[in-house]
């Protein structure tokens, strides 16, 4: 019987599939209370090996383009959609999304964020619930409730994007300026206080 405790989630076996694609269950990473939550789609072969959420190439492109505009990977929360990874890297089926859909949001209600910021297509639909062309609504905040509560959530491109396409580098990057505007440019610990100090 799967559990949840807390953020974390153990011993899930809703999806056959996913059940034998995984190699683990990969929970979400980051502050608890972080003010911006970012929901990508499913973990990819790196992802599954090493346990945590966007490594690997597109992780690298996701750290550096933190830090450009002023924020810190260790100061927001990462998390996906589906929390197995599906075989062949292919999407999430949307029976898949269902079956994860009360662990994240429980996680948004727990984390309770600023702002969402959802990498890619799937996450974008998943959570608005509607078609989403995501490289025209990129950097666009919208207001949805999730599990009765008003959230604000801001459309993003996947950071793979970048590398197949070097022109969604910019539209990546200004996506990730809004976020980080949102929130002031930097994280509050829980005293208030930015945690990048003078830097």
């Amino acid at each position: 019987m799967e559990t949840m405790d807390g953020l974390e989630v153990h011993d899930c076996e809703r999806c056959p599939a996913l059940c034998e694609s995984r190699s683990r269950i990969v929970n979400g990473v980051g502050p608890a209370d972080a003010d911006v939550l970012f929901v990508g789609e499913a973990p990819g072969a790196n992802e599954d090996e090493q346990g945590e959420p966007f490594v690997g190439r597109s992780g690298d492109v996701l750290t550096e383009t933190l830090r450009e505009v002023g924020l810190d990977r260790e100061t927001v929360r990462i998390t996906n959609c589906v929390r197995c990874r599906p075989p062949d890297n292919r999407d999430p089926h949307a029976e898949e999304l269902e079956n994860c859909r009360p662990y994240l949001d429980r996680e948004i209600d727990l984390v309770d964020p600023a702002v969402l910021v959802t990498l890619g297509k799937v996450p974008a639909e998943h959570l608005l619930g509607r078609s989403v062309a995501v490289t025209k609504e990129a950097g666009e905040l919208t207001d949805v409730r999730i599990e009765g509560e008003p959230r604000r959530l801001l459309v993003c491109v996947h950071p793979a994007a970048t590398l197949y396409d070097p022109s969604q580098k910019e539209t990546f990057r200004s996506a990730l300026e809004s976020a980080a505007e949102l929130v002031g440019g930097r994280e509050k610990g829980s005293d208030g206080q930015s945690r990048l100090g003078e830097f």
